[in-house]
């Protein structure tokens, strides 16, 4: 496979474990440089200083929270207009399996703020200059349940359509010019996101993947670099994967 990567910066939010971390990884072995963002410090330094000693890349790293609009800003503006090739809106979360008539307000809060607004912010901060200069690609990190909806999952679902739609608009608003834009939509990946939705019960997090192959981070990753490895005239719009135990996004064969 061609590497088309190789002096490109990638920018990922997220990237402190998971698909985030993955596709760091795996964008370091294309020898593409990074900026790598999350709210855990000390997990962004462990992964820049292994990547840069193993690949010999240039990476950056900003510890702040998505949903700080301003925080955001500054880490943007920090940068110093360094040209950002690709974007991957990565940061997300699910909280709470709750109907819509109990469930936290909090919660809700939480991923408007993180999975709209922060993908929001980011993509409104570095579109510009991918405009500029009529090259760039982001891709967002949406979900198969941004395809179809299911009980307990009203915000969640509702966020992940929001995803759907925004990266359509984008490409729109983009239209006439060289930027790509793309949707990589998973289903059931292992990675701390279960933990995350059932605020760090342990056992229901690992019902949810019980007599299954889940999907992996590294799975998901090797997607996100396949799609902006394409040549510069292919754009592939969304990509929706599922573990081979899934066939939809509550349709699920369990090994007993």
């Amino acid at each position: 496979m061609k590497n088309r990567l190789e002096g490109k910066t990638a920018l990922i939010t997220g990237a402190t474990s998971g698909i985030g971390e993955a596709t760091a990884r795996h964008f370091a072995e294309m020898k593409t440089n990074l900026v790598i963002t999350g709210r855990r410090e000390n997990r962004l330094k462990k992964l820049s200083e292994s990547l840069t000693n193993e690949y010999a890349i240039d990476v950056a790293i900003g510890a702040f929270d998505i949903r700080d609009r301003d925080a955001c800003r500054q880490f943007v503006e920090s940068l110093n207009e360094m040209q950002i090739d690709i974007l991957v809106n990565n940061a997300g979360l699910s909280r709470g399996l709750d109907p819509v008539y109990n469930a936290d307000f909090e919660d809700w809060d939480e991923m408007i703020d993180t999975n709209v607004k922060g993908l929001l912010t980011m993509t409104r901060l570095i579109t510009p200059q991918m405009k500029e200069r009529n090259s760039g690609h982001v891709i967002n990190i949406g979900s198969t349940a941004g395809h179809e909806a299911y009980g307990g999952g009203s915000v969640y679902c509702a966020t992940k359509h929001a995803v759907k739609a925004i990266t359509k608009s984008t490409k729109l608003d983009l239209h006439g010019t060289n930027v790509r834009v793309s949707l990589i939509s998973p289903g059931l990946v292992e990675t701390e996101f279960s933990n995350v939705r059932f605020h760090g019960d342990d056992e229901k997090a690992a019902n949810v993947y019980r007599g299954i192959t889940p999907l992996t981070g590294n799975d998901i990753a090797e997607i996100v670099v396949f799609v902006a490895n394409r040549p510069s005239h292919v754009n592939i719009m969304d990509t929706i994967v599922y573990t081979t135990n899934q066939s939809s996004a509550t349709t699920v064969y369990r090994d007993e």
